[in-house]
Order: structure tokens, then C-alpha cells, then sequence
């Protein structure tokens, strides 16, 4: 940058990085945006099940967040051997903590089950037993994370309650199934113009 006064060759070193982090955000941003459109898109084609898209978009938005950071070190002279030492390090100590936590990698396994073998889906209607004599977890899927399943609980005196099941308790445990329109089904439920209450 010859030719140019010093305090604009001082004003460009500060600016040009700014504004290439801004543009880096703004990319990732759309990026995320395009992500989560091209997902809901497919879902209401019936291309892609309820559960893998709340999986895939989360996913999606952290490795393009993640990707769009470490563009951002690189941007601000992080070289990349260090990024790459700092990368495997706290892959080392994350892969450390996750085996010190076999209850977690058990929910997370079982997640990954329970989307492949579709026992249930969002919006069925679902009971967990301890035994079959015995009332259990009941209530209606609204949504399967990676280490719980919600369901709104719809027992007496818990309307609108929501319950987090651990993934792996659907392994472990009797599940009775209702399907999405169980609640009329339902033992002591009520019949209101066609619809359970």
C-alpha cells in the first residue's frame, strides 16, 4: 500500500479485519438461515421425518458456526498448526469426559436408535411402565433431543406438565404406544365432539 498517507495504511490494518469478520458472520449467518429453509422445505414434502429435523438443523447451524470461527482465527493470524494442537487437545480432553460419562453416552446412543428404528414419533402418544400392573410415564412426544425425550404429560391434575424421559429408559423399560391419536384411547379419558380432553 504504497503512496498512501501512514494514518490510512494504520486505519486499513484495523479496518480490513473488522470487515472481514463481519462479512465471515454475515455468510455464516445466511448460510444457517438457507440451512433451516432448505430443511423445513423438505420436511413439509414429507422428504425428511420431524425427528432428523431438529437434529440436522442444530447440527448444520454448529458446524457452520464452528467453521466460520476458525475462518476468524485465521483471519486474525491464528496459525493453523496452532488451531489444529488446540483442536485435537480438546478433542483429547472432551473424548475423556464423554467415556467419564456413561449415562450420557448411553442417552446419546439411544437417541440414535430411537430416530433408526422409529419405535415412536413426535406427536404419538406414549406410556413407559415400570410393570405392566403399574401406571407409568404417559403423555404425548413433543419433542426427541440427544439425551431426552419430551412428552407433555396429560395425567390428572398435570395438564400441560412436561416430562424429560432419558432416551435410554425407552430401552429399559415396557413402552405402551397409542400412536397420534391415542388420547381417546386412553384409559379414563374423555370424548369431547370427536377429539380426547
Amino acid at each position: 500500500m504504497t503512496g498512501l498517507p501512514a494514518w490510512i495504511e494504520e486505519w486499513l490494518t484495523v479496518v480490513v479485519p473488522v470487515a472481514e469478520v463481519l462479512a465471515i458472520i454475515g455468510v455464516a449467518w445466511v448460510m444457517v438461515r438457507a440451512l433451516a429453509w432448505l430443511l423445513v422445505q423438505a420436511r413439509q414434502r414429507g422428504r425428511l421425518a420431524p425427528e432428523l429435523h431438529v437434529g440436522l438443523r442444530r447440527g448444520g447451524a454448529l458446524l457452520l458456526y464452528l467453521a466460520a470461527a476458525l475462518l476468524i482465527l485465521e483471519r486474525l493470524g491464528v496459525s493453523r498448526s496452532v488451531l489444529w494442537t488446540a483442536l485435537t487437545g480438546f478433542m483429547a480432553v472432551g473424548a475423556v469426559a464423554f467415556f467419564a460419562a456413561w449415562s450420557v453416552l448411553s442417552n446419546l446412543f439411544c437417541s440414535f436408535l430411537i430416530v433408526a428404528t422409529r419405535p415412536f414419533r413426535i406427536n404419538d402418544t406414549i406410556e413407559v411402565l415400570e410393570s405392566v400392573d403399574k401406571p407409568g410415564l404417559c403423555g404425548q412426544v413433543v419433542d426427541i433431543n440427544l439425551i431426552y425425550t419430551t412428552l407433555s404429560d396429560r395425567g390428572e391434575g398435570a395438564r400441560g406438565c412436561l416430562l424429560r424421559v432419558p432416551n435410554s429408559l425407552f430401552f429399559q423399560r415396557i413402552t405402551r404406544h397409542w400412536g397420534d391419536s391415542g388420547y381417546a384411547q386412553l384409559p379414563g379419558s374423555v370424548a369431547i365432539k370427536g377429539k380426547a380432553r
